[in-house]
Formats: C-alpha cells, structure tokens, sequence
C-alpha cells in the first residue's frame, strides 16, 4: 500500500495482519514497478512498523495511464435491459478516464458538479507491472503485476447528457487499498476471473453482491486488447468494469424496488473485493458550478 504516518512523508508499505511494515522515505509504488522492483522490495528490512489504524492510507499510485473496461455482461444487461450490443461479445471494450482524478481508500469523494445522479461502481483493477506491445494474452497476463480494488464514480445525468461519457466520469476514481499479486490469488482461480466476492455496503446496510468469477473477459484478454497496437507501460492501471448489480444505476433501471436513491453528501459507501481489500468513503458535497460564457 501507500501511506503517510506521523511525518506525513508518503512511503509503501507490505501490509499483514493488520500491520503496515514501511519502506524507506522517498520510495513510491509507481517508482518500485518501473524499476521492476517489487518483489525485491517485500524483502526488504522494514524502516519502520505501524498499524495500519494508525496510518493515512493514500491512492496506490498515480498511473501514467488510466483505462476502465465493460467487462462484466450481467452489468451491460441489467442497465440495458435487452440482449447485450454484439460489440461487446466482438472486444473488451474500454475507455480512458482521468489518471488525476485517483482518490485514496478511504477519502472523502466529492459529488461532481451540477450532477444530481452520483453513483458508484465497484470494480477490479489490473496494475502493469512490465512494460509490453501488442502482447498476446498470454504476455499479457504475465505483464501483470497485481490486482487492487477500484471504483469509477460516476456522474449518470452527465455521462447521459454529454455527447462524451468523460465529463460523467473524472471526478474521482479510487484504487486501493493494496496491491495483491496475483499469485496470491491463484487458489481461487474460476471461470475467467477468480473465486472473490464483491460487495457494497450503503449507509452499514449489506446492499449488493457479485462476484469476479462471473466476468466475461479475462484480464489476460483485457490487457492484450489495450496493448493491440500501442504500448502499456509499468504502473497502467486498466479496470474490469462494473460487476453485476455493483451500481447504483443497475438497480434503478433493472431492480427499482429495490432503488436506495442516489448518493447525497454524507452518505457511507464500503465496496469490498474479498482478499484484496475495503473502500470506505464518505460522500461529500460537489465544488461550485461556474456557468460558461453560452451554452450550458
């Protein structure tokens, strides 16, 4: 993870058992991946041990790169409740978000402006770890360095409205609170994904679940996708998309019993990928809306 203590001074640090085990000052987890040192780094003699209570927990890294998929189809189909676009079936699609927008585990997450249809959408990210081009997927997947929980918040009155999506989308993305290798995972290899359940809470309320498993394309195929033609480089992070029933917006659409409104300032929104790790945030009210010289 990384982190500030006391000294405000951001470090990464191993994570176990509740206990943060810290690099020396200065080292960053963007720094670590192009350097390919990672690994050598989680063997390294602790500069200093922390609980992770005791810690700020900061946004995993700033990538160079930032893409988020629409991966999961149980997602695509409840928000368009008619057979998923052939497309979908065709390529893994993705778009490029905001690497600026990158948010820690559990920061405050302002409403963007002039939105009045704020919502989550609990994902899984990939992080790149070695640097490739036009890989195929079995590259891609080796390229991977680790897996981290991500949410794409969204503006849904804004990404409707725009002729774009973007300006729905880059208010804020959260990755954290880790990075899990992805041997680690291994013994819960299922389908194209892994065994992991994904869950929100709203308010301390259980509200949703889904689960990795069900995802439609592999990361294998997400990365070598994104790579077709260009290049990934050390520390691109690249979202699964949302897991079914993981929004706000599929409920309103596909299940609007059960329909909790959308997110207002002080709402408590937890999303959880189990093994990986917890999003905690409070929802917090948008910054001023500044009308232009015409238009809207």
């Amino acid at each position: 993870m990384s982190y500030s203590h006391a000294d405000g001074v951001e470090r990464v640090g191993i994570e176990r058992d509740g206990v943060v085990s810290g690099l020396a000052p200065g080292e960053t987890m963007l720094g670590l991946l192009q350097a390919g040192a990672l690994e050598e780094a989680a063997g390294r003699p602790a500069s200093e041990t922390v609980a992770v209570a005791d810690v700020r927990v900061l946004p995993l890294l700033v990538p160079p790169s930032l893409r988020d998929s629409m991966c999961f189809h149980e997602h695509i189909r409840n928000c368009r409740p008619t057979e998923v676009e052939p497309r979908h079936e065709q390529w893994p699609i993705f778009y490029f978000q905001n690497p600026q927008s990158v948010v820690g585990a559990h920061d405050e997450v302002r409403i963007s402006p002039e939105s009045a249809k704020f919502d989550y959408e609990l994902e899984v990210g990939a992080v790149i770890g070695r640097a490739g081009e036009n890989m195929t997927p079995e590259q891609a997947e080796a390229s991977i360095a680790g897996y981290t929980v991500f949410c794409d918040w969204s503006a849904r009155d804004l990404q409707r409205e725009r002729l774009v999506m973007i300006k729905g989308k880059d208010g804020a993305t959260t990755l954290g609170p880790v990075l899990v290798t992805a041997d680690e995972l291994e013994h819960r290899r299922s389908g194209k994904g892994f065994d992991l359940a994904m869950t929100v809470t709203l308010g301390g309320t259980p509200f949703s679940a889904g689960n990795w498993s069900s995802i439609d394309w592999s990361f294998a195929d997400i990365v070598s996708y994104a790579s077709r033609g260009t290049r990934l480089v050390p520390g691109d992070v690249i979202g699964s998309g949302t897991v079914g029933w993981g929004c706000l917006l599929e409920h309103d659409i596909s299940a609007p019993d059960r329909f909790p409104g959308w997110l207002q300032p002080g709402d408590r929104v937890e999303l959880e990928v189990e093994l990986i790790g917890r999003l905690d945030h409070t929802i917090a009210a948008p910054l001023p809306f500044h009308p232009l010289s015409s238009g809207c």
